[in-house]
């Protein structure tokens, strides 16, 4: 399940890593005790929409659109429930409209768009360090295929064997972007995907996104 978010126009500029405040806007409304953080991500949360650059940052004159998806629709009614007691959230932004979205059909899909972007990567065991792949690594369409079905298996689904997760080369304007969180770097992919599987295999990827890091706000598509 998803939910598409509108917010007013900041009122004080925004920065271009604002990804933290994101990401800690959505843990305020999943509430304090929740046990989301350091587990395994069933979720993803596109970047703002709709911002303009202005100076050293950003700027939304008609206020920014958004969406988060959870596998568990449970956590997507707490969240919506505590956005309606608390809709602040950073800039002087806040929550003016909400709308929820029930996963759609997807079988007849395969070709999918990103609302933040791709981080893929892989442990190194030799050097215990981790290597960061992209759209120019092959290796990191099975990667995120294997992650996906990982995650299914967290989930308690069933296998699919058929899933095929390869980002779409063909895209003129694909593109890597290096984005820091945390004061870490990550080379990223701005490159639409392709995937390939069972419909509940297309939804659970619609829901959860693709590749690592998605609980900061890596991989989420639409």
């Amino acid at each position: 399940m998803r939910i598409h978010l509108r917010t007013t126009p900041n009122d004080e500029l925004v920065s271009f890593d604002y990804q933290r405040k994101l990401v800690g806007t959505l843990h305020k409304w999943l509430g304090s005790d929740n046990d989301e953080h350091g587990n395994l991500s069933l979720y993803s949360f596109s970047w703002l929409q709709d911002g303009m650059k202005y100076g050293n940052g950003l700027t939304f004159v008609k206020g920014a659109h958004w969406f988060i998806s959870f596998y568990d629709e449970a956590r997507i009614r707490r969240i919506v429930k505590n956005i309606l007691d608390d809709p602040e959230m950073f800039s002087g932004m806040c929550v003016s409209d909400v709308v929820i979205e029930e996963t759609p059909d997807l079988s007849k899909r395969n070709l999918f768009y990103l609302g933040s972007p791709v981080f893929v990567k892989k442990l190194d065991r030799e050097c215990g360090e981790a290597k960061q792949l992209t759209f120019n690594d092959k290796e990191a369409n099975d990667l995120m295929t294997q992650t996906l079905l990982h995650k299914m298996k967290v989930a308690g689904l069933s296998s699919d064997e058929s899933l095929s997760i390869r980002f779409d080369l063909s895209y003129v304007k694909k593109k890597t972007k290096l984005l820091t969180y945390r004061g870490i770097g990550n080379r990223t992919s701005m490159c639409p995907v392709l995937i390939d599987g069972k419909p509940e295999t297309k939804a659970f990827a619609w829901n959860v996104g693709i590749g690592n890091s998605t609980g900061i706000g890596f991989g989420s598509i639409y």
